[in-house]
């Protein structure tokens, strides 16, 4: 094969395990040959629609094996992946299609408003639906014909009409592979542009750093719209030739089962996912022999929820990533989740993390101990950000290493622990949150002078938004009117749980708000 991309993994996997278990989702089962099969013929029926090498091709929907399948048929017709946040206002997907000049949106049914409404006035020509199998009518979603001017096609009558034999597209590790999108500091998100070769070097650490086997059964209850839940235990256990178990939705009743029904071996998650299963009352009842494989990212996962899996046996590969390091940056090995807690571990294998010196921190590392910013260098680290020639450039040292804009230190054993975030970014429930986003929504509103959004601590979601709100003289706001006002513009997990009003805003001498102030005044839980 010319392909050595991610899109050629299924047709290199057909002859070794065509006929194993590779995909699970509910009722459905395909092996890999029959995905490799689907995927094939996606891939030359989005060529048959005019997609060429390069383009970029979208989705829109929960975990359902669709997701993969385009995602291989992309990789496959050297097109370029752009999977979508399912929980984003038609604002934020119009803006990210806008963006990333996608031209083929593929969407579930469930979410034809929504892909609707976000691909209006974009470049995408194509919607393509996913029926719902247990839906008649497929969920609701007109398909054939034309919506908007937009041709609007059954997800499986277009694999139907594609040719089987695989086509042979070019494509090597330098070129691109995916567009995942995060939250800009300065309102609208960035496009982090990973290769090939971003995402089969991310793969190789985990595999190694994890221990990755083709026995290996993945439940995967998060979304694999986050790189994590896609990089860090999707696409491993596919390239080892392990089974994926895919979960729409997360509950932790079914999760706990289908640990149980399939004797799931790895689960990756958030504090809060660990936590809200621990405390579900079939936990103690529920069979948990077969896991040996439990990562968390996001934050430090609390002393209560790490006992209460040490009790079962069990204990935590912690971590420390981020989108443009494809994602894996540090792991915390499980049998180190004791004497380093609250570390972030250390530099996965073929990653170099350093921490910079912070008087210079182009002068190189600094010394054990010293608090930096967190650096990052490898062969899983992007180069470059989607149309941002600005931002890339900033991104980098002068010799080469991504600037995270977190701060932290390495003990004398190498360990990395974070101590500070230099973007004030909210990671809520596992969901990246930028305040800047926020607050330009919330600045819309005549009333207010000026806002300033900080994260609160929570005991469910970890942290969740705060407003803290200054009002023109005169001007009338309420809570709920803020509220109702960001309602369809942002998604609902980046809408302030609590607005608190002042009288004046703590200022720097430039005029800067001191958010560290404005945390002292505002303490406590929601």
């Amino acid at each position: 094969m010319e392909n050595f991309g991610i899109g050629s993994w299924l047709q290199r996997r057909r002859p070794k395990s065509g006929t194993k278990s590779a995909v699970i989702a509910g009722d459905r089962e395909l092996s890999y040959a029959q995905l490799a099969d689907r995927s094939t013929r996606l891939a030359n029926a989005l060529r048959d629609r005019g997609v060429a090498k390069g383009d970029r091709v979208a989705y829109l929907g929960e975990n359902d094996p669709s997701f993969l399948e385009t995602l291989f048929a992309a990789g496959l017709a050297g097109a370029v992946f752009v999977p979508l946040n399912t929980r984003l206002a038609p604002p934020e997907i119009q803006f990210q299609l806008r963006d990333s000049g996608a031209v083929l949106l593929v969407h579930s049914a469930a979410l034809a408003v929504l892909a609707e409404r976000g691909s209006a006035d974009t470049a995408v020509g194509s919607r393509i639906v996913v029926e719902d199998p247990a839906v008649p009518d497929g969920g609701g979603a007109v398909v054939g014909g034309t919506a908007g001017g937009t041709a609007v096609e059954a997800f499986e009558a277009v694999i139907a009409s594609g040719a089987v034999l695989p086509p042979d597209e070019p494509v090597g590790l330098d070129d691109a592979a995916m567009i995942l999108y995060t939250s800009g500091t300065t309102g609208n998100p960035k496009g982090a542009l990973l290769t090939h070769g971003n995402i089969t070097w991310n793969c190789v650490n985990v595999l190694v750093d994890f221990d990755f086997s083709s026995t290996d059964v993945a439940l995967m209850i998060s979304p694999m719209f986050h790189v994590a839940s896609l990089d860090m235990g999707v696409l491993p256990t596919l390239l080892k030739g392990g089974t994926v178990v895919l979960e729409a939705k997360f509950d932790p009743r079914r999760t706990l089962e289908l640990i149980e029904r399939h004797r799931a071996t790895t689960i990756s998650g958030v504090p809060t996912t660990y936590q809200m299963l621990c405390e579900h009352p079939d936990w103690d009842a529920t069979d948990l022999s077969s896991l040996n494989k439990l990562t968390c990212g996001g934050s430090a996962v609390p002393m209560r929820v790490l006992e209460a899996y040490e009790r079962r046996g069990l204990r935590f590969s912690n971590g420390y990533g981020m989108t443009e390091t494809a994602p894996g940056a540090t792991t915390l090995p499980a049998s180190r989740s004791r004497d380093k807690a609250g570390s972030s571990g250390l530099p996965h294998f073929f990653t170099d993390v350093r921490v910079a010196d912070p008087l210079d921190p182009e002068a190189g590392p600094a010394a054990p101990g010293t608090v930096g910013e967190i650096q990052i260098k490898g062969p899983n680290v992007i180069h470059q950000y989607w149309n941002r020639p600005e931002a890339s450039a900033d991104s980098y040292t002068a010799d080469g290493w991504f600037k995270s804009g977190d701060m932290g230190y390495k003990d004398p054993d190498g360990f990395v622990f974070i101590s500070d975030r230099l973007k004030d970014m909210i990671i809520s429930g596992g969901e990246n949150i930028y305040p800047a986003e926020v607050e330009q929504a919330i600045a819309e509103l005549d009333a207010v002078g000026s806002v300033a959004v900080i994260g609160v601590p929570d005991e469910k979601w970890g942290e969740v938004p705060r407003a803290v709100v200054l009002l023109r003289d005169g001007a009338r706001l309420t809570e709920e009117q803020l509220r109702s006002h960001l309602e369809g513009r942002l998604a609902r997990y980046k809408i302030p749980k609590s607005v608190v009003f002042v009288d004046e805003m703590p200022r720097t001498a430039s005029g800067k708000i001191r958010k560290a102030d404005l945390r002292k005044l505002t303490p406590g839980h929601v």
